[in-house]
């Protein structure tokens, strides 16, 4: 974990060597002080010698100013570098996640890469700052402890022969036992999260159908899970450490037992016993000092472990080493392509053949779960064929660089998302150097200004977080806009009117007839009316091509097609 840790802390090399250096000062400084203490007893006090009594209680009070300003520094050091390396991670873990593809998003859950990039790295970066200075500060103490209460008397200092091994083997099991509770811990918080996220996300659903018991009950299953892998994590800890008090207390009671009989009998003086206890106690704060390290690092342990699964998982689709980075035009071609989810054992999408030119437009209709959104994913390399292959501009999409090839489509997903900010901070995802004009051409051509207009803030009219002030309809003419911003070559709307009233529908319909026709158009639909009057009408069947022509052909050829238009004619659901 070290090892995999230090590219992290390149940047802050500088604090991740003072730190130690400044904990080590600290800690010869109060290893210093009881050295001082013992001289006040034996020899200022014994001797009644006031002005050495003061002089070196001057010099005690200076070792501990000294040892509290190296602390604050070890500390300030300690922070800057141990949060240093949680932020560097959590960067390289996003900037791991942005190139992940579908494929590796369906793999690895949302919930659980929340977790990763919050708590998991909030927790490595606290044991980062506890590793430079807990775990130098405990074993310098108890060195450096060990060797002065040697010192002073080897007798007395015979009882850590027993001591020490004792609990060094209880922080042995320690570590054993607590990493799969732990990793047991985050994967409760991951599917808590997950919970939560999922029911906050449906709110008004949930209020709809009147399920808030419902979603009650599962949120407090998943947070009973949590608690339990909790109690079971820290009752471990629990058990172990009254047991370390005790065998600490207990070489205690040992050190003024025996270190008692040797002043009685005068073959130690009050003041060196005095620096023995001193340090028998910095021995055993060391040693606890060192088993609560240990516990956070276990802990930490897997929520590295979560943060670098999340850093080295590999995107499932690379750009080739001598990519393409033009795409010449809007022309597709599909041949013979075949498709299945990693896992599945059969292909949902099987042979589908299909050439349009550049320009002209292509309607995809079929019943629900026909795969028509794997479909056109298929196209910017959401995910990458199983069989065949695709042609955007000549070439294969698995030549282009993904960056190029997706620049080129503009492409609106069934999920009409909008972050938080203003419209026209939505519309430059579209083109970042986009004017206020070209912003209103957008609007104006997805049948967006006439609701945009309205508004007396216009194109700085906020956004809410997902969008949550637009209507559905309002939101898929603002991510359509968005997509149109783009200028591509080719352009995907998933399903991406089915919220627009009939009007505003046949409104978009010509508009993309006069403003694209140099634009290759793809376009999902559940209304016959939406797409009826593209080049070509593709009907998919269970992952097939069932048939494919103009509407008035597969009026003829097509029986979903013809049971579709009959359905919507006589005014009922398709």
């Amino acid at each position: 974990m070290f090892k995999k840790a230090l590219p992290y802390a390149r940047p802050y090399r500088l604090p991740a060597i003072l730190s130690p250096l400044f904990m080590i000062m600290e800690v010869l400084a109060d290893i210093l002080i009881p050295l001082y203490m013992a001289k006040i007893v034996n020899i200022g006090i014994a001797n009644q010698d006031a002005s050495f009594v003061i002089q070196q209680g001057c010099i005690m009070i200076g070792l501990a100013l000294f040892g509290a300003g190296t602390g604050i520094a070890s500390s300030f050091c300690g922070a800057k570098a141990g949060y240093g390396i949680a932020y560097e991670m959590r960067k390289a873990s996003y900037r791991s996640i942005q190139n992940y593809s579908f494929n590796n998003l369906d793999q690895m859950s949302v919930a659980s890469l929340i977790t990763r990039l919050t708590s998991d790295a909030e927790t490595v970066g606290t044991v980062a700052m506890m590793s430079l200075r807990m775990a130098i500060r405990s074993p310098f103490m108890l060195i450096f402890a060990l060797i002065a209460a040697i010192r002073i008397n080897r007798e007395l200092a015979l009882i850590f022969a027993v001591v020490i091994p004792a609990i060094a083997l209880i922080i042995l099991l320690m570590f054993k036992r607590a990493m799969p509770l732990f990793q047991k811990l985050r994967k409760s918080l991951d599917t808590l999260n997950a919970t939560i996220q999922e029911q906050l996300a449906g709110i008004d659903v949930i209020k709809a159908f009147n399920r808030q018991d419902h979603a009650y009950q599962q949120f407090t299953d998943s947070n009973n899970a949590l608690k339990a892998a909790s109690l079971e994590a820290i009752m471990f800890m629990v058990a172990l450490m009254p047991l370390m008090v005790l065998i600490i207390n207990a070489c205690l009671i040992a050190v003024l037992w025996l270190g008692g009989l040797k002043v009685a009998e005068g073959s130690l003086p009050t003041g060196d016993l005095i620096a023995f206890i001193t340090y028998n106690t910095q021995i055993m704060m060391s040693l606890m000092m060192l088993a609560n390290y240990i516990i956070n690092l276990t802990f930490a342990k897997a929520s590295f472990d979560r943060l670098q699964e999340a850093i080295e998982t590999e995107p499932d689709m690379e750009d080739p080493a001598d990519p393409i980075t033009t795409v010449a035009d809007g022309s597709l071609s599909f041949e013979g392509v075949s498709f299945k989810y990693p896992g599945y054992k059969d292909d949902i999408l099987a042979d589908i053949n299909l050439d349009l030119a550049a320009g002209q437009s292509l309607g995809i209709i079929g019943p629900t779960g026909s795969s028509k959104s794997t479909l056109v994913q298929l196209i910017p390399r959401l995910y990458d064929v199983g069989q065949g292959r695709i042609l955007v501009g000549g070439q294969d999409v698995r030549k282009y660089r993904k960056k190029d090839l997706r620049a080129a489509i503009g492409m609106v997903l069934q999920k009409n998302t909008l972050v938080s900010g203003t419209i026209r901070s939505n519309m430059v995802w579209g083109k970042r150097d986009a004017s206020d004009d070209q912003i209103i051409a957008a609007l104006k051509q997805a049948q967006a200004w006439e609701f945009v207009s309205q508004y007396e803030d216009g194109l700085d009219h906020k956004v809410e977080q997902g969008g949550s002030n637009f209507s559905g309809g309002q939101k898929q003419r603002l991510t359509i806009a968005r997509a149109l911003l783009t200028n591509p070559k080719i352009l995907i709307l998933d399903d991406s009117t089915s919220a627009v009233d009939m009007d505003t529908d046949a409104k978009l319909q010509r508009a993309f007839k006069e403003g694209l026709d140099q634009v290759t158009l793809i376009m999902i639909a559940q209304r016959i009316s939406s797409v009826k009057n593209l080049d070509k009408i593709l009907v998919l069947d269970q992952g097939r091509i069932e048939a494919m022509g103009t509407h008035e052909e597969l009026l003829e050829k097509s029986e979903i097609y013809k049971e579709i238009y009959r359905s919507q004619q006589r005014g009922l659901p398709a």
